[in-house]
């Protein structure tokens, strides 16, 4: 996933640009399969709102990304590692020529759409910590100021490989950081800015006393079945073997709970790979509280 530099010219290879293709796709599936699996875990009242912050994300970070994101990422850096041109690429006009590519075996403006599409996956990611808590107005200026000042930002320091003419990112090119499939700019990225996002905004309205039960588990399934196959899929083969190792491992903590106690198989626990207790857990605990059950009624007040 390092940046492909302009360089000697090269020609095309077509099995590279196929894979690349297929790759994009399968990162883009991702998407849809991310709206689910939040859409499915959240109360019914904000299962729309969870998706469209999405396919929010989708929209705004896409648009962002051709206008000045790639340029910020993979631009020739302005000091230090820490950040590129915000110009050099600003809307990837320069990368439509074929004379472009320099020295890589793939269209560059594939390159740019490839990593444009981790950066929507990125950022929708974060929406997962705010549940319940934010419109979707507010969610379209963080993630579109998120992009800009973190993203693009990490990208360039980890992805961005120095060569001949073009200085790069600090992480990458001095410390010697080798990112295998995005663990530095995509999770690490998104689980600390999800996890200060939390912070910041505080409990949802009605923690510790209203039940949260997800929405739809069938949903959930579905979208951790989409995620699972195409962020394993889609990152590039030699290096997405650590990542398809840790992703099928995540049900594995999942386990039923031994003979004589309590709650047993999860299907949200093998989704998110959270390990099932061996106790139950009190009644007002929040996402995955079972709902009190009503009191029973004797017969007399069943027939009236």
């Amino acid at each position: 996933m390092t940046a492909l530099t302009a360089a000697a010219p090269a020609a095309l290879d077509t099995g590279d640009t196929a894979w690349l293709l297929a790759a994009s796709a399968l990162v883009l599936l991702m998407a849809p399969g991310l709206a689910l699996f939040y859409g499915g875990m959240v109360r019914s009242k904000s299962v729309l709102n969870m998706m469209m912050m999405t396919f929010g994300s989708l929209a705004v970070i896409t648009l962002l990304w051709v206008l000045v994101g790639y340029s910020l990422a993979f631009g020739d850096d302005v000091g230090a590692g820490l950040l590129g041109s915000p110009t050099q690429y600003a809307g990837l006009g320069q990368l439509m020529s074929s004379d472009s590519n320099g020295g890589s075996t793939v269209p560059l403006i594939l390159f740019a759409a490839f990593q444009g599409l981790f950066c929507v996956i990125t950022g929708a990611l974060v929406s997962g910590a705010i549940a319940d808590r934010a419109r979707f107005g507010a969610w379209l200026v963080f993630v579109s100021v998120w992009t800009l000042l973190v993203y693009a930002p990490v990208a360039h320091w980890v992805f961005d490989r120095s060569a001949d003419g073009h200085t790069g990112g600090w992480l990458l090119n001095r410390v010697g950081l080798v990112d295998f499939a995005g663990g530095t700019a995509v999770e690490i990225c998104s689980g600390a800015s999800a996890l200060a996002l939390a912070l910041v905004l505080g409990h949802r309205v009605g923690f510790g006393k209203d039940p949260m039960r997800p929405h739809n588990l069938t949903l959930v399934m579905l979208g951790a079945g989409l995620l699972g196959s195409a962020g394993s899929a889609s990152t590039p083969a030699p290096r997405s073997a650590p990542t398809r190792r840790r992703r099928s491992s995540s049900p594995r903590p999942w386990s039923p709970a031994p003979p004589g106690r309590s709650a047993g198989w999860s299907s949200s626990g093998c989704a998110t790979g959270t390990p099932r207790p061996w106790v139950r857990r009190p009644a007002w605990s929040p996402g995955w509280s079972r709902s009190p059950r009503p009191a029973a009624r004797s017969r007399r007040s069943a027939r009236w």
